[in-house]
């Protein structure tokens, strides 16, 4: 909500600024107030397409059943998850509590000790190289944990994913992993 007094439009309507502004914060054309702002005339076109993009999301997750049916989908991904993790042997979820774990943001870390007994940043080597590979081989994009994140994997388990996908998804983890550490030769 934006409210402005007569003395903030005369203010607004006498004053240039010497630098370009985003068209976002122009509130005033040919020197007076822009009007058509407060009648609900599109300020950016690129922002109606995210609108559109965001309804025509709305109307998918209505389609498969609504909210009760996303958590469904992505409470199904976290488990699909748990119980690769359970049998992997190398990873386990970085939130060790499972009433901490997000269903939608999976983080992994890795746990195998060849691994866990080398520096930070040869860990952080094997992750980038598991990443590497997943994005080379077309199954799996931007995996690597954030820069400042304690290095591990994070995979994508919201409701857009398909349970088959994610099985997938961690079926390609375990080929990376094995290919990631034969490689290395601090591993």
């Amino acid at each position: 909500m934006l409210v402005l007094s007569p003395r903030a439009v005369a203010r607004l309507e006498s004053y240039t600024p010497p630098w370009p502004l985003p068209k976002l914060f122009c509130l005033t054309r040919d020197g007076k107030l822009n009007e058509g702002l407060f009648q609900g005339n599109t300020i950016n076109t690129p922002s109606m397409l995210a609108v559109e993009d965001a309804i025509d999301g709305l109307r998918w997750a209505q389609s498969i059943g609504g909210l009760p049916e996303l958590i469904r989908r992505s409470e199904a991904n976290l488990d699909i998850a748990a119980e690769w993790q359970r049998g992997c042997g190398w990873a386990d979820f970085l939130a060790s509590d499972p009433a901490t774990r997000s269903c939608t943001s999976i983080c992994l870390r890795v746990v195998h000790p060849n691994v866990t007994a080398q520096s930070p940043e040869v860990q952080a080597q094997l992750i980038r190289e598991i990443a590497t590979l997943m994005e080379k081989e077309g199954v799996a994009y931007d995996i690597a944990s954030y820069r400042d994140a304690p290095p591990g994997l994070r995979l994508w388990g919201g409701a857009t994913v398909e349970s088959g996908d994610m099985e997938a998804v961690l079926s390609w983890l375990d080929w990376a992993f094995d290919r990631a550490t034969a490689r290395s030769s601090a591993i």
